[in-house]
């Protein structure tokens, strides 16, 4: 996959993560949005319902006391009638006249408000009677003077009387709402009733959340509330109370919820939860493909650059060993033995390159399977570093270079394996050479540190950054610096000391800054 398509992958791949989000994220608002309306809905009927049950509920009591003391006086009611209506018929063939009347009556029954309230005024409560007479007159004619004089007695005569319940009630509710709202508001309504009747009201709606209640007259709170009542803008709801014969009311009755946005967001709680569980597996599906996608992407290079450095590792000892094979047969080459013994010994030479090579290949391979047996006795570490530096000592003083020994450690004997030992000090002084560009200058200090032996490799060469540092022992990693095949190698060798100071139950760190040269630490326990 080329790099452009493989950003292109990853770059539709995140806009489809990040509008996943987003749509959840929508869906959560407007459900969270649809829920606070539907809420709000039910919390408006709850108060409704109650603001018209206190009402009720006060209009009732009333007028049953008012009953009871209509009835409770015994003398006859003083009667003045207000308005009379007359209505005359009479038959042309039969002579019948008809003759109805309706009379409106104010029965007073001296009842004054003073019996609701002793701080009342005396005006008294009065209730309407409407009387009516329906009157048959069969053949006398009865004419506006026999009206207002001496008029002949009717033939039939139906009369009926009752309360005007519309005026009554007109009137009742006019002396009700003046009296009542003479009362204090505490006298009116209790807060424990108007708890009960919120809390009924509330259930009955499902909104089964903590709530805090208060009637307030004209903005000013009153002694009816409860007692961590405190106003908040976006949790209140509010509707008057008690209106006035005007249609004012001075009463609020405000219902607040402190958990108001606890309990929206319990009833999506169910299905927020399963999507942001499938948001986030959906989201660490992608890292993860995405981790995978890259890792695929370096192994491929890194897969590329370890072939062309092991065709190139391989291709010089081939061609040393092909020109030393076509010189031998040389008619003038082949009876000079010495020419031939140099011959033959850098065939030797170039094949010991390449059998190395494949052996550190393969080790590797071994460790990684752990079928490599290392077994492990007490032995001097200096020992194992002096071998090592005398291994590659000739390579260095043959680039003019230098290597500089500090054995300071008192202590030295650790549980090691000798030939993988001193492969991993070969390596790093390897290293160090290969990467100093001048004639390699390379100190080797040891140290004491508590139960441990501390090894420092420090050359002057090139140095590495920050990146390389921390993947240098990952197995075929190599930094490139422009030119591929300028240090010849292919990342084995790192990797390789890495798994074998692993197994001596060591650790191994570098240090290192660019063009000032590295330094790689060893530290190894001690054995007791």
């Amino acid at each position: 996959m080329n790099k452009t398509r493989f950003l292109l992958l990853i770059i539709l791949m995140s806009l489809s993560l990040v509008g996943i989000i987003l749509v959840q994220l929508f869906w959560i608002n407007t459900s969270y949005k649809n829920n606070e309306e539907q809420f709000k809905y039910h919390v408006q009927q709850v108060i409704g319902s109650v603001a018209n049950k206190l009402q009720q509920q006060e209009y009732f009591e009333f007028y049953e006391k008012f009953n009871k003391l209509k009835d409770s006086i015994g003398k006859v009611p003083r009667q003045s009638d207000l308005l009379e209506y007359f209505y005359v018929k009479r038959d042309p063939k039969t002579n019948e006249q008809i003759i109805y009347s309706n009379t409106i009556v104010l029965e007073d029954y001296n009842l004054n408000r003073s019996f609701f309230d002793k701080r009342s005024d005396s005006v008294s409560l009065k209730s309407f009677v409407a009387k009516r007479k329906t009157e048959i007159y069969n053949g006398n004619v009865v004419d506006n003077a026999a009206t207002f004089q001496k008029a002949p007695m009717p033939d039939v005569t139906i009369e009926k009387e009752g309360n005007l319940d519309i005026l009554d009630k007109a009137q009742f509710e006019i002396y009700f709402k003046d009296i009542v709202g003479l009362k204090p508001i505490q006298e009116r309504v209790s807060k424990e009733k108007l708890q009960n009747m919120l809390r009924n009201e509330l259930n009955q709606y499902g909104v089964n959340t903590p709530f805090e209640f208060g009637i307030y007259s004209n903005m000013l709170a009153t002694k009816v509330k409860s007692e961590n009542f405190n106003y908040d803008k976006n949790s209140t709801y509010s509707i008057p109370v008690f209106p006035d014969n005007e249609g004012q009311s001075k009463y609020q009755l405000l219902l607040s919820f402190p958990q108001k946005n606890k309990f929206l967001f319990s009833s999506l709680i169910g299905i927020t939860s399963l999507s942001i569980i499938f948001t986030l597996v959906i989201i660490v599906a992608y890292f993860s493909a995405l981790n995978q996608l890259i890792k695929q992407k370096q192994i491929s290079e890194i897969k590329t650059d370890f072939i062309n450095n092991m065709t190139h590792e391989f291709k010089t000892p081939i061609a040393t060993i092909n020109l030393a094979l076509d010189a031998i047969k040389n008619p003038k080459i082949i009876d000079d033995k010495e020419k031939v013994q140099r011959y033959l010994q850098m065939i030797r030479d170039e094949n010991k390159r390449m059998h190395a090579q494949v052996e550190n290949v393969l080790r590797i391979s071994k460790l990684e399977k752990r079928e490599l047996e290392i077994s492990k006795e007490p032995t001097d570490v200096h020992n194992i570093i002096e071998d090592a530096i005398e291994h590659v000592n000739l390579i260095v003083e043959d680039r003019g270079g230098i290597i500089k020994s500090h054995l300071n450690a008192k202590r030295t004997t650790i549980l090691l394996n000798d030939v993988h030992f001193t492969n991993v000090m070969v390596n790093i002084l390897d290293n160090a050479i290969k990467y100093s560009p001048e004639a390699p200058i390379i100190d080797v200090t040891t140290e004491n540190v508590k139960d441990f032996v501390l090894i420092k490799v420090k050359d002057q060469g090139a140095g590495m950054s920050k990146v390389a540092q921390k993947r240098i022992f990952e197995k075929f990693y190599r930094e490139h610096t422009g030119d591929l095949h300028n240090v010849k190698g292919h990342g084995l060798g790192l990797a390789y000391v890495k798994r074998i100071i692993d197994d001596h139950n060591g650790q191994i760190f570098v240090e290192s800054e660019k063009g000032k040269g590295s330094t790689f630490i060893i530290k190894v326990p001690l054995i007791n």
